[in-house]
């Protein structure tokens, strides 16, 4: 679904200071992407290790789950396990398109257009499981929990906020609200300037809380129908309904109380099962076989794996770990780097 429905949903701007002291669950798999996205040379060039191995991913976790525990912000980490039967169209077509992206970033490159190599940069990221092991190992390392969905991050983090585990979903991806994520938290880990894609301006980007509850009041809808309109304008499970957007499709559901009819209505008849789409968002797979648990970072190890696996910079990964005892000695707290959080 992406942010096609962001136009319909009312979104309450918020600062990192009222996250404070919440736990929140980290959709990792959404974060990362945008640290591989955005963390990159101005010709779109990832940022790399001498083996030639990505580190924008590693760079920006490190960096930007700092600022969130400064903010006294409890980070829990949730990765994506194996992804739904249905998902296999969408992975694929993702694929090609990253990999269309990757032979117009060589060439653009090759050409000096850094704006055009950058675009296309950002539209070819993979993240790669080597990856994401090295990302569960920092976050590790760190002394934050991490926690394995046996499926989507984002259904499991809206099982965890319904079980009172954890306060909001943070992810740029609306779907975690048609999981039932109670509350959608958006720019959390990218908020700042940010480049307008393919254009040369920036924009700030402020961190926004979206309340399902609230937002489904608005629409007078429910939340089923909240999951048909993601149907009819597309979701990672299936194609979007022909020549229908948001608001359309908005009409749509609240004039019909069944989705046949809504299929009646278009004149569309899609070749996917539209219960089965309903069942993967109403009932997610999802485990209650995890810990919460925050433990001491491992400085040391935290040096070895950045500084002498992936060759950041050693002055710089201990500038930011003493962030965290300059920040603990603010609020009267124990100095030494354990009391995080």
């Amino acid at each position: 679904m992406g942010t096609a429905i962001a136009d319909l949903l009312e979104k309450e701007e918020i600062s990192l200071d009222f996250l404070a002291g919440r736990r929140l669950g980290i959709d990792s798999y959404n974060v990362l992407y945008q640290f591989l996205s955005i963390i990159r040379g101005k010709d779109g060039t990832p940022l790399m290790d001498s083996r030639g191995r990505v580190t924008s991913h590693l760079t920006g976790l490190l960096y930007r789950t700092i600022n969130l525990l400064e903010a006294g912000i409890k980070p829990v980490f949730v990765f994506d396990g194996k992804p739904h039967e249905l998902k296999g169209e969408t992975l694929k077509a993702r694929n090609r398109i990253r990999t269309e992206a990757k032979e117009k970033f060589e060439k653009a490159r090759e050409r000096g257009e850094e704006a055009e190599a950058r675009k296309y940069a950002q539209q070819a990221v993979k993240l790669t499981e080597e990856m994401v092991q090295d990302a569960k190992k920092l976050v590790k390392l760190m002394g934050l929990p991490v926690i394995q969905a046996p499926s989507e991050g984002e259904a499991q983090i809206s099982a965890m906020v319904a079980g009172n585990d954890l306060y909001g979903c943070v992810s740029q991806d609306f779907d975690a609200l048609l999981f039932g994520a109670s509350r959608l938290l958006r720019n959390i880990t990218v908020s700042g300037k940010r480049k307008a894609p393919g254009r040369d301006f920036y924009y700030e980007v402020k961190p926004e809380m979206i309340e399902l509850e609230k937002n489904l009041k608005a629409l007078g809808i429910d939340r089923k129908k909240l999951i048909w309109i993601g149907i009819l304008i597309g979701t990672d499970f299936n194609e979007k309904f022909p020549k229908i957007g948001p608001k359309t499709a908005l009409k749509l559901v609240q004039e019909h109380e069944k989705f046949e009819g809504i299929i009646k209505a278009t004149g569309h008849d899609p070749e996917f099962d539209y219960r089965e789409i309903e069942e993967i968002f109403l009932n997610p797979e999802s485990t209650k076989g995890y810990e919460i648990k925050f433990t001491l970072p491992e400085k040391d190890k935290i040096l070895s794996f950045l500084c002498g696996e992936h060759d950041f910079s050693e002055e710089r990964v201990q500038s930011a770990l003493a962030k965290l005892e300059e920040r603990a000695r603010e609020k009267g707290q124990q100095s030494r780097l354990g009391q995080w959080l």
